[in-house]
């Protein structure tokens, strides 16, 4: 599934096609997606596209007609192409620009979404108004983690990748992080002392950085809006990698399962 680094790679992939543009139509070829494609959408001809923001891995179209939030499900990918280009199989959702040219959305296991708000969703809709911060923002330091660790008896791993928590710090950083942090993934986050949070929010904050500077993470599904694949694959040290040697210590790195997710560590290097 595409994280939070995939998902702001989209965002600025599309934004420059978007923004400061107006909306001809919306042609949904599917609406049978995550949740039914909202039919508000089909009202939006002549509306004005001002930004394109992202809050967590949703993106939010602002229109002078309302909110578009659009998700990126487990395989949906957004490209900008001319409005006449032939469809493909998957292609569900075409935002048809005055300019010529669409946003296009295929989702071959129909796991995204494309859904209307009248009002700014981050503070309106459900699925967005009781996120957390984002990771990459002041907001987010060592002294807001810390309080909201104490007293927390659910690992460190599973705490960073609560989106109550903090938003967009899915599996693959996760992994990555803990372990350039040297913290194990299985400890309490309650007893993680306050100096380790200090080391590991910016070590997280850096982790999703490079991450978005690379192009995001290419594992099976994820390509970039040009179509290119993300690279921050090359920069995995632990994720993906259980078995093998750490490249740290020379150890074996052991791969269990936390919260349903495959958990990649370093049993000497992460304490």
């Amino acid at each position: 599934m595409p994280e939070l680094p995939e998902v702001e790679v989209s965002r600025r992939g599309v934004a420059p096609h978007l923004e400061n543009q107006e909306i001809s139509h919306v042609i949904v070829r599917d609406h049978r997606l995550r949740w039914p494609v909202s039919a508000e959408l089909e009202q939006l001809g002549g509306a004005h596209i001002s930004q394109v923001e992202r809050r967590a891995k949703y993106l939010i179209l602002h229109t002078s007609k309302g909110y578009v939030i659009v998700h990126l499900g487990m395989s949906g990918a957004l490209r900008v192409v001319p409005a006449e280009t032939p469809t493909v199989k998957h292609d569900h959702v075409d935002l048809v620009l005055t300019s010529g040219f669409c946003l296009r959305f295929n989702d071959p296991r129909r796991f995204g979404c494309w859904l209307y708000s009248k009002e700014h969703p981050s503070l309106a809709h459900p699925l967005l108004c009781e996120l957390g911060p984002e990771p990459l923002t002041d907001v987010f330091d060592a002294d807001y983690l810390f309080a909201a660790s104490r007293g927390r008896q659910q690992s460190i791993k599973t705490f960073i990748m609560d989106n109550h928590v903090v938003v967009g710090v899915g599996n693959i950083y996760a992994n990555e992080s803990l372990f350039k942090a040297g913290i194990h993934p299985k400890r309490a986050a309650g007893k993680v002392s306050k100096q380790r949070y200090q080391k590991l929010v910016p070590i997280i904050k850096a982790t999703l950085a490079k991450a978005i500077e690379q192009g995001g993470t290419t594992l099976q599904d994820f390509t970039q809006v040009d179509g290119q694949p993300g690279y921050f694959k090359q920069e995995l040290m632990v994720y993906g990698r259980g078995g093998k040697l750490c490249m740290a210590c020379s150890g074996r790195l052991k791969e269990i399962r936390l919260g349903q997710r495959s958990t990649v560590y370093c049993p000497s290097c992460q304490r």
